[in-house]
């Protein structure tokens, strides 16, 4: 299952539990266990034998890998959860190994999405896992230095690997058929629906700021029971938002002090649950019934005004789903005690497109900003044939914008979003450098100022909307069809 009205009823039940009767650390282990547990469940069920029993145990076994490979050895603070974190290793041990017995369990009834390995073929896979991670730690210890960080960068490009294949179309069905081999299924039924890994690309992000922020030494000393809960927290598990390590640990580490029954923090979190409720299955999913674009209703729009309120129709429907699903994980998070970051901020209200990506899916327009933009552009600026600064921000904020594209997806159409909002991020900054002088004089005229405002809103929320279009269909020429059809030029 997915993060559904199923699952979040469940969620609530187990906040009212939690908020009860847990007290000082027991709350602790309970968001690290709940979230293993999490993972399990919500993972829908895949067609696959037990793949869906083993991407979860995929998560957790590279959430493990990852930490074992960032903590801080020489570091009193580490050195002081070390009693913890062989309690938390084992716990997760028993724990997957455990969730496999959910083999004889009748379907009606098992946490897991469907008939997992069996517990023997669980242990033994866990045991070799293990051994070859304490044999890569040792060979680690062996080589320290230079020798860590080119292991760490080796981690990142492991996960960044399996980001490509599984968001490459023909990788992952080419995977999913060499899969189907091992497994002795029908090869010709292969599909990038087998390798549906749900949670990964916001996993993915968190391992690899973890990884990067302990390649350049800023990542705080972090426990195995807080790095377990900070990467998989089941309540921004599926769809963000994607938080800080740092950020996260102070408020787990304050969670022993937190007022179980605090009414006015168990009010704001029920509220917002119940505003992502509203947008997500209220607004959204209704706008998703026919009145927003998709390829079939592309094809079947026979007039500009249709595809415009189409289009419209999705942008509405895509900022009520991702806003809702975030004000959801929101909630949750003030209920279990872990404020989690905003991420939407009336992104359609904006009077430039540097502001709207500033208010639209925050967490990630920051953490590519800080992993992709701040680096390409110091990395430019240290060549010794640096490029002008103009060329500079135009390759940063290029690549910045074609990462998040991507992200969505290896497909042409995701790749020209991304140009589409770069240029225009470029183009913005031009602007603002050679008319602040401009802008200056028009602070002394509030009707032109205000009269501006509203041409600069106009002008960015269209050219949003307009970048939809290669968000919202398969294909180039599709999109292309359908900007015709927008302005009259159509069959």
């Amino acid at each position: 299952m997915t993060f559904d009205l199923r699952a979040i009823l469940v969620f609530v039940f187990a906040a009212a539990v939690y908020a009860g009767l847990l007290k000082g650390a027991r709350r602790q282990w309970a968001i690290m266990l709940a979230s293993v547990v999490a993972i399990y469940w919500l993972q829908p069920p895949l067609p696959i034998r037990f793949s869906d029993f083993i991407l979860p145990t995929a998560t957790i076994a590279l959430t493990v890998i990852t930490w074992l490979f960032t903590r801080q050895k020489d570091s009193d603070e580490q050195a002081s959860t070390a009693s913890q974190d062989r309690i938390t290793l084992l716990l997760i041990f028993l724990l997957v190994v455990g969730l496999s017995f959910m083999r004889y369990i009748d379907a009606d009834y098992r946490i897991t999405a469907s008939r997992s390995p069996s517990p023997v073929a669980v242990l033994t896979g866990l045991l070799l896992l293990g051994g070859l991670v304490a044999i890569g730690l040792r060979m680690g210890q062996a080589r320290a230095g230079r020798r860590q960080r080119v292991m760490l960068t080796g981690l990142i490009l492991l996960v960044v690997a399996l980001f490509i294949l599984l968001k490459t179309e023909a990788l992952a069905s080419g995977a999913a058929r060499w899969w189907r081999v091992l497994t002795g299924q029908d090869t010709s039924l292969a599909s990038p629906v087998d390798l549906a890994w749900l949670g990964f690309s916001f996993v993915a992000f968190r391992l690899i700021h973890t990884l990067r922020d302990r390649q350049v030494g800023i990542l705080p000393a972090m426990s195995l029971l807080e790095y377990v809960s900070y990467v998989i927290f089941f309540p921004a598990y599926i769809a963000g938002p994607i938080d800080r390590a740092e950020r996260f640990v102070t408020d787990f580490r304050a969670l022993p002090a937190l007022a179980g029954l605090d009414v006015n923090r168990l009010g704001e979190g029920v509220w917002r649950i119940t505003l992502g409720l509203l947008k997500k299955f209220v607004i959204a999913d209704s706008l998703a019934q026919g009145m927003a674009l998709t390829a079939t209703n592309a094809q079947q729009a026979n007039s500009s005004l249709g595809l415009w309120l189409l289009l419209y129709g999705y942008a509405l429907r895509l900022y009520f789903d991702f806003a809702g699903y975030s004000d959801v994980a929101i909630g949750f998070g003030i209920l279990f005690g872990i404020r989690l970051p905003e991420n939407f901020h009336r992104p359609y209200l904006r009077t430039n497109i540097t502001e709207f990506w500033q208010s639209w899916h925050m967490t990630l327009s920051n953490w590519v900003r800080s992993y992709v933009f701040i680096p390409l552009s110091r990395w430019l600026l240290r060549r010794s044939w640096r490029p002008s600064s103009t060329l500079i921000v135009l390759v940063a904020q290029m690549a910045t914008m074609i990462v998040i594209g991507l992200w969505h997806g290896f497909t042409w159409n995701f790749f020209i979003w991304g140009v589409w909002h770069g240029l225009a991020l470029f183009v913005h900054k031009l602007w603002s450098d050679r008319s602040r002088n401009w802008q200056r004089r028009l602070t002394h005229h509030p009707n032109r100022k205000r009269a501006w405002s509203l041409v600069s809103w106009y002008l960015t929320f269209q050219y949003v909307v307009l970048g939809w279009v290669w968000f919202a269909l398969p294909s180039v020429d599709l999109s292309l069809k359908v900007y015709a059809g927008l302005f009259g030029l159509g069959d």
